[in-house]
């Protein structure tokens, strides 16, 4: 399963990660976001200890949604030594998660 984001501990499970990060910005009423949900986590478990994979709810966790200008979900960004390095947004095949991820760990 993926970690659960809030405001309260991004900058730890984010922005001091030594791994690549993977972060999915979602609502529990954004239909997409249910699509993209169950993507996320079979990504979680298929790069377990190599990528931090995480929700961010942008209802409940609005500072990071404006920190980063997350106006439209699902938006996943993806972050190494602590930049954004790569941005998805709308729902999109598992392929293409994975891909950005793999291009990361290269």
């Amino acid at each position: 399963m993926a970690i659960v984001i809030t405001d309260a501990n991004f900058e730890e499970v984010v922005m001091k990660s030594d791994k690549p990060v993977l972060v999915d910005f979602w609502a529990e009423w954004c239909g997409p976001c249910r699509m993209v949900g169950p993507i996320v986590d079979e990504l979680s478990t298929e790069y377990d200890g190599r990528v931090v994979i995480g929700k961010v709810d942008v209802d409940s966790n609005p500072n990071i949604s404006m920190n980063f200008g997350i106006r439209n979900i699902p938006t996943i960004l993806f972050f190494k030594n602590g930049q954004v390095v790569d941005k998805q947004v709308g729902a999109v095949p598992k392929g293409v998660l994975a891909g950005k991820l793999n291009a990361q760990l290269s």
